[in-house]
């Protein structure tokens, strides 16, 4: 049966580990390698033959690369990785195997594998080929995430309210310059579109657009990650490494929420931005870059330069051109051409047939706060499409309640205020209340509806009132379903 092993390692401390699945028909091989990899740092899977391999990742499995038996009972080896080859023709596959003969090599080679170990080997040279599998597989990962990003820099970048117009002429306005550019906003407000905007009207556009995220990296990780290192600098280097800054030469680094980055390291990120140059992890040569700093933050840095966790010469360094985006809530003109952009995408993407939205649905985002601003609105649309229905997308925005939906839930109580304060003298405060309280109970029993889609009888049942009640309480609202 096929057996996953867990790391033991902290997945809260670290990034992604890599995942590796052992296909071996000796229970003491599989556990012995699962261990050994384990200690390494990996995430292992093991499979005890070819059909439990195939099974895992018919299933969902994603390894990040494969240690392939050659002779199993039922399919072999070569059979196993013909299997493979359909799931992930990209997949790295290191062959097993005790006979060592050229001809089985050249066949495991010939078959697509990307390396092979004679049975029985050292530690050593498990560890130099998985080194050289991965290292070759990041390379390839990060040139086609470099090239996705020359071929559509910018996003989607909608600028029909007035605060985006601003935003769009300050960009176009330092189009041709290099200036350090910050840019601030709530988590989800698009933040990485502005910075690919900045980029992709800038003269570095035809060069690579690299993304380094501060908060997802521990710090040790972040240093190589941004800097690289060479081999021998640390327990693992077991080559060189180039870095974020090499990777974004001639063209433009964006380092996302730089609010996170520690002392030491904002101490080097600004001897970077000063003089253009600094030294790898374990390296004593200067290296020298041509890159242009976009930065983003959801945190208030002027705060924390107060408080003394963030340096104020490096923050001065960084607010040449300060942009600051608005929340989706504040933007509401944009909802609807946005919530269309991302229809158009993921119908095409997921091959599922356009629907234009609903009423019912258009107006719930016209009351809705988004307090997860533009990503929350894609994930909606995303989810929308996937499964061809609003139904939960309503059933999301009802099921917040007020205190998510903000100066949406409250809409219709701020109108009915407004319509008290400018007819004052001629509506009677019981008259007030009775429209508060009328308007309360429609609210809730729409919001009740949309939670058991329709279902009167069950929502009878919620409501603690009779089917009949509810009945005539729908047709005195005027509600309707979707």
């Amino acid at each position: 049966m096929a057996r996953k092993a867990k790391s033991r390692k902290s997945e809260a401390s670290r990034p992604r580990n890599r995942r590796i699945l052992v296909v071996d028909d000796a229970e003491g091989i599989r556990g012995y390698l699962a261990n050994l990899l384990e200690l390494r740092g990996y995430d292992v899977d093991t499979a005890e033959d070819g059909r439990s391999a195939l099974a895992l990742l018919e299933a969902g499995a994603a390894p990040d690369a494969v240690l392939l038996d050659v002779m199993m009972p039922g399919i072999d080896g070569f059979e196993t990785l013909a299997g493979m080859r359909k799931f992930d023709d990209e997949l790295p596959v290191v062959m097993l195997t005790v006979v060592g003969s050229a001809s089985a090599i050249v066949q495991a080679m010939q078959a697509g594998a990307a390396d092979y170990l004679n049975k029985p080997f050292e530690e050593e040279e498990l560890d130099r080929v998985l080194a050289a599998v991965f290292e070759k597989r990041t390379s390839e990962e990060e040139r086609e995430r470099l090239l996705e990003q020359i071929e559509n820099p910018a996003g989607n970048f909608v600028a029909n309210s007035e605060p985006m117009q601003r935003i769009r002429e300050a960009i176009d306005h330092i189009a041709d310059t290099n200036v350090t550019v910050l840019i601030q906003g709530e988590s989800g407000v698009g933040k990485e579109i502005i910075a690919r905007r900045v980029h992709s009207t800038s003269s570095r556009s035809k060069q690579p657009f690299v993304k380094v995220n501060c908060a997802a990296l521990p710090d040790e990780l972040l240093e190589s990650e941004l800097f690289g290192y060479e081999k021998g600098a640390f327990t693992g280097a077991v080559g060189r490494k180039q870095g974020k800054f090499e990777l974004a030469n001639r063209g433009t680094l964006f380092l996302d929420e730089i609010g996170e980055m520690a002392a030491g390291l904002q101490a080097k990120l600004l001897h970077v931005l000063q003089d253009g140059t600094f030294a790898k992890l374990g390296g004593n040569q200067e290296v020298q870059v041509d890159v242009r700093v976009v930065c983003a933050t959801n945190r208030g840095l002027e705060d924390m330069v107060k408080q003394g966790s963030f340096r104020e010469d490096l923050y001065y360094r960084l607010n040449v051109v300060n942009i600051g985006i608005p929340p989706l809530r504040d933007r509401r003109e944009e909802v609807m051409e946005l919530a269309e952009t991302f229809l158009r995408r993921y119908s095409a993407k997921y091959r599922r047939p356009y629907r234009a939205l609903s009423a019912q649905l258009q107006s719930a985002f016209a009351r809705y706060a988004f307090p997860g601003n533009v990503r929350e609105l894609e994930n909606m649309i995303k989810r929308m499409v996937v499964l061809e229905s609003e139904t939960t997308v309503l059933e999301r925005i009802f099921n917040r309640g007020p205190e998510a939906e903000g100066d949406g839930a409250s809409t219709n109580f701020e109108a009915l205020l407004e319509e008290v304060t400018e007819t004052a003298g001629q509506v009677p405060l019981r008259e007030v209340g009775r429209r508060a309280a009328q308007e309360a109970e429609r609210e809730t029993i729409e919001r009740v509806l949309y939670r058991t889609n329709w279902n009167r009888k069950q929502a009878a049942k919620l409501l603690s009132v009779s089917y009949k009640t509810l009945l005539q309480k729908i047709r005195d609202c005027g509600l309707e379903p979707a």
